[in-house]
């Protein structure tokens, strides 16, 4: 007896006693994982695999720059991050700051086949397709450590790499 209330009360609980349900008459649409409605409003280049990166610029202009200094940001965050650097200090120093959304983030694509050496390839491409010359810095700012030190271990020759986080 007490057996059967147990086996009523656990089926109860799933759902399974009672009146049959009736299956949902609503129609429920699956997101996809890019959300159509968004407007891109940030300039972007299309890589060699066809993706595109959204980047966004501050500083001086990169011709005139005597620093070319990529920011790449952390999880959860995007080519908008604040990067407390003011443009007085940016003008001054002749620092051109480059900003762009990993892929995945913000207005960039995704990278289905993502890895550290894909992230260091990208940053790599950004910088040829955005003509930053041979030499550039990178700055990883949190989880933006891992491909900054990407950076370090697959295109050591093209950039000079500073992390936040990790001090490499």
């Amino acid at each position: 007896m007490v057996f059967k209330k147990l086996v009523l009360m656990m089926m109860g609980c799933l759902g399974c006693a009672g009146q049959p349900t009736e299956p949902s008459t609503e129609k429920t649409e699956s997101k996809s994982l890019i959300d159509e409605s968004v407007v891109i409003t940030s300039p972007r280049v299309k890589l060699g695999d066809g993706r595109y990166l959204a980047y966004r610029e501050r500083g001086v202009p990169k011709n005139i720059s005597k620093y070319r200094i990529i920011i790449v940001h952390g999880f959860g965050s995007s080519k908008e991050m604040s990067f407390m650097a003011s443009d007085e200090l940016l003008d001054e120093l002749g620092i051109y700051l480059l900003i762009f959304d990993r892929a995945g983030y913000g207005e960039s694509d995704i990278n289905s086949k993502r890895s550290l050496k894909s992230e260091a390839s990208d940053i790599e491409e950004l910088a040829d397709l955005l003509e930053l010359g041979s030499r550039f810095y990178v700055i990883g700012v949190s989880l933006g450590c891992y491909p900054a030190w990407s950076c370090i271990k697959h295109i050591p020759g093209r950039c000079c790499s500073r992390c936040s986080f990790c001090q490499l």
